[in-house]
């Protein structure tokens, strides 16, 4: 077993995190949050990269070992949570502080080895990786990524793309109602060609959107008002740092329709911190250049447009407009020089 196939370890620590301040309340609420943002935030700028193109081999079955450690901790976080809620021993202002890093352990423990989940050909995999996401409040992701995403990425064509000089939150307020749109339209004309209604429950957006909207009312009745708006808030959460990803991994770079994706068209990071504890989402060139690799087997390209920092890194530069621009755009510019060379 390789080191790099032991380091991906480090991407269970938020869940667990979350896990400890569910069960324990107070001021343990904040370990998840506290560790995922702002301890890795820092530590991504000093603990330096790494380029190697180690472990390309397929065999080892650790690293899908460690995905199903994943579905486990996060449907772990979901019950502590709202087992939380129903002993009291979250309480007061930590019951939404426990939401709030629930869903940053969700974005990072859920949704990122979901993504990895629903690219298996596998059925049962693919079904873990709904789970996930719908354990997330998540319901578009499974369509559009894999149907719209990986197709149109860096065109208009994709809501998941963002633009040159727009805002993260401009981006957010187009790309979720936008994603959903177009896994929407997706779903509702592959149930027309099997002569089916769009509402029909085989469209996985229908019945996903069904099973969320169900589970609102549940927790009302059941757990309360406080523990609804807890939810919506762990929900919000999951979803802004997953729309935060998508909003840096592509972000102002393009191609015309009829050009292959190659490693030209995502934004790359090899920063130690991203790699293992978003197991190699951060190795994102190769990904969309093979989106059938395992990600213990990404590789890094030296032509591909390099992020100036880790994913963590730039989070709150990419609440800041000017300074994210400040940072991106000097490699946006060459990016797009050396396009205009080819």
């Amino acid at each position: 077993m390789s080191f790099r196939n032991i380091s991906y370890l480090a991407s269970l620590i938020p869940g667990l995190l979350a896990l400890m301040g569910n069960f324990t309340g107070g001021y343990w609420t904040l370990s998840a949050a506290g560790f995922s943002l702002i301890v890795l935030g820092l530590a991504e700028w000093f603990a330096g990269k790494d380029r190697k193109n180690t472990n390309t081999d397929n065999r080892d079955p650790f690293p899908e070992l460690i995905l199903y450690m994943h579905v486990l901790v996060q449907s772990g976080v979901i019950f502590s949570f709202l087992f939380g809620i129903y002993r009291h021993t979250l309480v007061d202002e930590w019951i939404y502080w426990a939401a709030f890093s629930s869903g940053v352990a969700a974005g990072i423990g859920g949704i990122v080895p979901a993504h990895e989940l629903i690219h298996k050909a596998n059925p049962i995999k693919q079904f873990m990786g709904k789970y996930l996401l719908m354990s997330c409040g998540n319901v578009y992701f499974f369509t559009h990524h894999l149907r719209i995403h990986h197709r149109y990425v860096a065109t208009p064509h994709d809501s998941a793309t963002a633009r040159k000089g727009e805002s993260l939150y401009a981006f957010m307020l187009r790309t979720i109602p936008g994603q959903y749109r177009e896994a929407w339209q997706s779903e509702a004309d592959m149930q027309r060609k099997k002569g089916k209604s769009a509402f029909s429950l085989n469209n996985v957006l229908w019945t996903q959107s069904l099973i969320q909207l169900t589970a609102l009312p549940l927790i009302y009745f059941l757990l309360g008002p406080v523990a609804l708006t807890a939810w919506l808030l762990y929900v919000l959460v999951a979803h802004v740092l997953l729309e935060y990803v998508n909003y840096i991994e592509h972000y102002g770079l393009y191609r015309e329709t009829d050009e292959r994706v190659s490693e030209l068209h995502s934004w790359n990071s090899d920063s130690r911190v991203s790699r293992y504890l978003l197991v190699d989402l951060s190795r994102h060139a190769d990904h969309h250049f093979y989106a059938s690799k395992p990600y213990h087997t990404l590789q890094t390209y030296d032509n591909a447009p390099e992020l100036p920092g880790g994913y963590a890194a730039l989070l709150v530069p990419a609440l800041i407009p000017p300074l994210w621009k400040s940072l991106v755009h000097p490699r946006l510019a060459d990016w797009e020089k050396n396009q205009k060379k080819d």
